[in-house]
C-alpha cells in the first residue's frame, strides 16, 4: 500500500488553457500580516498590514498556486518593510511563473500630535497603503497612498449667511510616487496644511475654540483642496508623479462632493 507522501497528486491549476484569455490580475486579497515601518519620530513603528497579493497569469495556465503568495509572504515572517516589496514582487514572479506582479500594503499609521493651543499630545491615525508592482518589461514602480482626514468650511455658506457656515470632514487621498525617500509624517504634513482646519485626537476647549475660528477664516471648496495640495507638490522636486483626491462628506446634504488631479510630472 503506498505511502500518503508517496501518492501523485495531479496538479490542475499547472494544465494548459485553451481559451487564450489572459488575465491582468489573480492572487489573494484581504491576509493580514505584521509588518514594520519605518517612524520619523520612533525609528520603527509595527503595526498590522492588510496584503493584497497578484500576478498576471499568461493565456496558456489553467490558473495560478495561491498557496505561494502565503508561502512568500510568511517567509519573510515579521521583517516585511516596504524595502522588502520589490524583494516580494520578483520573488512572485519567480514562484508564480508569471511576468507582471501587484503587492498591496495597507496599515493603520499613528502620528502624535500637539493640539494648537494647550499642546496637550495624542495620537492620530492615517490609512496608509504601499502598492508594488512590475511591468510585463520588468520594472519596477512603487508609490504611496495616504488617507488624510481634514475640516473644510464651505467658502459660500459663509459668504451668504449672516452668522456662521456649514462644514463638514473631508478625506485627501494622495497616491504619490517619489525619486527619492519622503517620509509618511512629511506627506501628511503637506496634505494637512492645505484644509480649513487639520483634525486632533484630543482637544482642549481652548483648542477647539482655534480650530474653529481657523476654519471660519480659511474656507475651501473641494476644487480648492485639491487644487492647492497639487501645487505644493508641483513645487516639490521629490515628487514625481501624483493623485490628489478630495472627497467631503457634506454636512448639510445627503451625498459628497469630490474633485481629482492626476498630474506626472516627467510627462
Amino acid at each position: 500500500m503506498n505511502k500518503p507522501e508517496d501518492q501523485v497528486i495531479p496538479d490542475v491549476q499547472g494544465q494548459r488553457d485553451a481559451r487564450r484569455i489572459a488575465i491582468d490580475k489573480v492572487g489573494i486579497k484581504g491576509i493580514r500580516h505584521p509588518v514594520r515601518v519605518l517612524d520619523k519620530g520612533a525609528g520603527i513603528q509595527h503595526t498590522i498590514a492588510v496584503f493584497n497579493m497578484y500576478v498576471g497569469l499568461p493565456h496558456d495556465f489553467k490558473g495560478t498556486h495561491m498557496s505561494r503568495f502565503v508561502e512568500i509572504l510568511n517567509a519573510y515572517e515579521r521583517e516585511i518593510s516596504v524595502e522588502s516589496f520589490e524583494h516580494i514582487s520578483r520573488e512572485m514572479l519567480k514562484r508564480l511563473e508569471a511576468r507582471s506582479s501587484h503587492i498591496e500594503m495597507s496599515f493603520p499609521y499613528f502620528i502624535t500630535k500637539q493640539a494648537p493651543v494647550s499642546k496637550v499630545e495624542s495620537l492620530m491615525d492615517y490609512e496608509v497603503t504601499f502598492i508594488g508592482e512590475i511591468s510585463d518589461g520588468g520594472a519596477y514602480c512603487q508609490q504611496t497612498r495616504i488617507v488624510v482626514p481634514l475640516t473644510s468650511l464651505c467658502p459660500c455658506s459663509k459668504n451668504i449667511s449672516e452668522y456662521g457656515a456649514h462644514n463638514q470632514r473631508s478625506h485627501v487621498t494622495v497616491s504619490v510616487r517619489t525619486g527619492e525617500f519622503v517620509w509618511i509624517e512629511d506627506l501628511v504634513q503637506m496634505v494637512e496644511s492645505q484644509g480649513s482646519s487639520e483634525l486632533y485626537g484630543l482637544l482642549k476647549r481652548v483648542d477647539e475654540k482655534y480650530v474653529t475660528e481657523r476654519a471660519y477664516d480659511n474656507p475651501k471648496f473641494v476644487e480648492d483642496m485639491v487644487r492647492d495640495v497639487a501645487g505644493m507638490f508641483n513645487a516639490d522636486p521629490r515628487i514625481e508623479a501624483y493623485v490628489v483626491e478630495s472627497e467631503n462628506f457634506e454636512s448639510i446634504h445627503n451625498h459628497s462632493a469630490y474633485a481629482l488631479i492626476e498630474c506626472d510630472k516627467r510627462a
